[in-house]
């Protein structure tokens, strides 16, 4: 079975630390496919591993393991070992970090191709994991040494770009923020406070300027053009409307993270998964 088919076309994103094991039941009763587990987890992979031990179908996947976080040795044992205990119900997102956050970001490119090296000498296979890819170099690593892309805080027509350049068979599966909030100022508030740290970012606001923004867009923590096209708000039907336009541009799968992080996304997201018309399982 083929990664688009495993994880359905929609998953839930959310820092790995606010992931409990009633939540992962919880995604997995509404019908996501996948959850995403931000925030750089560790290498040992323990938590990830707890949540498939309470769960029956749902893939857990990482977005991402930090290549300057996690020793890819380490992360390569905790692989087999979960693979051993869930079969194919683990993926691997990798990443390589931000130049802001990471003091010894050095060459990331050249420090990607080695981790892989390494995770390819301890016998992960390619198909078990994707690449974080925001830069075309990047996005060449993704479709030569994995099986895709999962790409954080882009538009459709990126996710479109990606498709082409990735061809028909890779896995694109961009992460797409979202508040459930119909009214437009309380809903930007909640997302210029989401956005300020990324809007602080070179291979963020790069990005936002690859997809079509401004200068002016990325300044002043950010335009209501761009604080409404990246993280998109409304009631459900416009945020399940949001996920559908990047499977509409050529996404295989999307992960939604729901604004306030801090708070139980539950409730929103079973508004969510009943506009998107997603299948609850239950028993």
């Amino acid at each position: 079975m083929r990664w688009r088919d495993r994880l359905g076309p929609v998953g839930v994103w959310r820092r790995d630390a606010a992931v409990s094991t009633d939540l992962a039941r919880e995604l997995e009763r509404l019908g996501f496919g996948a959850v995403w587990l931000g925030g750089s987890p560790p290498a040992d992979l323990e938590h990830a591993e707890a949540l498939l031990g309470a769960t029956r179908t749902i893939t857990v996947a990482t977005g991402i393991v930090n290549i300057w976080n996690a020793d890819p040795a380490e992360l390569a044992v905790s692989f087999h070992r979960i693979e051993a205990r869930h079969p194919g119900r683990l993926l691997l997102g990798i990443g390589s970090g931000h130049r802001e956050a990471t003091a010894e970001r050095n060459r990331p490119l050249e420090a990607m191709q080695r981790y892989l090296d390494v995770l390819d000498e301890a016998g992960v296979p390619t198909e078990r994991r994707v690449v974080s890819a925001l830069g075309p170099k990047m996005l060449r690593i993704a479709l030569d040494r994995s099986a895709g892309t999962h790409p954080y805080l882009t538009i459709p027509a990126q996710t479109a770009a990606m498709r082409e350049a990735l061809g028909q068979e890779a896995l694109v599966a961009p992460e797409q923020t979202v508040v459930l909030d119909t009214d437009a100022t309380t809903a930007r508030a909640t997302a210029r406070g989401f956005l300020a740290n990324y809007l602080r970012m070179v291979n963020y606001t790069t990005t936002m300027r690859r997809g079509g923004f401004s200068e002016q867009d990325v300044a002043d923590g950010g335009s209501d053009h761009l604080v409404d096209t990246i993280v998109r708000h409304g009631d459900a039907a416009a945020l399940a409307a949001a996920a559908q336009a990047h499977l509409d541009a050529g996404a295989d799968h999307v992960c939604l993270q729901v604004l306030p992080a801090t708070a139980d996304p539950s409730a929103a997201l079973g508004r969510i998964a009943a506009a998107l018309g997603l299948p609850s399982r239950t028993g």
